[in-house]
């Protein structure tokens, strides 16, 4: 079905005049005509009687119009919001990040990329959770971009060939501990002498847990595991609790009245992050010109420099 030809009968409803209908779209009248009766022939109906030297709707034709002017209503609007989304200034960023970014890291990018003048227009949808449920959601194209993880799977599906993995920036893992627990003493602790701990450890759900648990068993060391948490800041509310120590991802803004973060100096203990990307999906501009700022950010303040977030 053809949309002009729609176009044609909605006009031509509402003036009910076939020379002014084909004035308003510069075509002639027998081409109006033609249209209309292909149209119904198409439907299987007349959409148009005459009525005196005009022409007017008929039953079917007035039930008619009410669904093509909403139809035709959506397509512009559609249209239109196509449009918006590929301008670089105006379109819309859809953005997942796990729950320890959102302390320090993201806000800074996010302030930085909407500082200059051309980038205010633009919107962001922000997704957070933990690195399986935000490349559930990159698949699913809820996001457009995510910063997580590693996985190389998610449930029993591989993201070999679904996801690509961009090496972003490095966040430094350190120990938590009670303001007046003997490790506390310190300024930077070995992970040999957190064994000696009872620890609130990440739960398996955890992009972090794997990591983690590598770096013990890389040291042939096994952790004390009282209780197994999901998300850090919990894990921070038990250690202030005097519940056992942790190892966090480095938190800028956590309440450090009740507890102390200690380096880990041996070995120095890192969380590699990415920018996590579905193959083979349509990027608009202002998602490329985020991405490409996301890297160069990162790049410039943190790689170059060797600095651990």
């Amino acid at each position: 079905m053809n949309i002009r030809h729609l176009e044609f009968f909605c006009h031509l409803a509402k003036t009910q005049h076939m020379s002014q209908t084909a004035a308003y779209f510069g075509i002639s009248q027998p081409t109006l005509s033609y249209a209309i009766s292909t149209l119904e022939k198409e439907l299987g109906v007349p959409l148009f009687e005459k009525s005196g030297r005009n022409i007017k709707l008929t039953h079917l034709g007035k039930i008619y119009l009410q669904f093509i002017e909403s139809g035709l209503d959506k397509i512009k609007r559609g249209d239109l919001l196509l449009k918006r989304l590929l301008n670089v200034e105006t379109g819309t960023i859809n953005l997942g990040f796990t729950y320890t970014l959102g302390q320090s890291l993201v806000p800074k990018i996010i302030n930085h990329f909407l500082s200059p003048s051309e980038n205010q227009q633009l919107k962001f949808n922000f997704s957070q959770g933990n690195t399986e449920q935000l490349l559930t959601k990159l698949l699913d194209e809820k996001c457009d971009l995510a910063l997580a993880s590693f996985a190389d799977q998610i449930g029993q599906t591989s993201t070999k060939d679904l996801l690509t993995f961009y090496p972003l920036v490095k966040q430094e893992i350190v120990a938590a501990v009670p303001v007046n627990h003997p490790l506390a003493l310190k300024n930077s602790v070995s992970l040999r002498e957190i064994t000696d701990y009872p620890l609130i450890y990440f739960s398996k759900d955890s992009g972090l847990r794997p990591i983690i648990d590598k770096f013990f068993k890389k040291d042939n060391l096994k952790p004390n595991i009282k209780f197994e948490l999901e998300e850090d800041q919990t894990i921070a509310g038990f250690v202030s609790q005097e519940l056992g120590i942790a190892l966090l991802p480095n938190l800028p803004l956590l309440n450090q009245n009740s507890i102390k973060l200690l380096h880990i100096s041996q070995p120095i203990i890192y969380h590699q992050l990415y920018l996590v990307l579905k193959n083979n999906y349509f990027q608009t501009p202002a998602v490329s010109k985020f991405q490409n700022f996301i890297v160069n950010y990162c790049q410039t303040n943190f790689n170059q420099l060797n600095r651990l977030i």
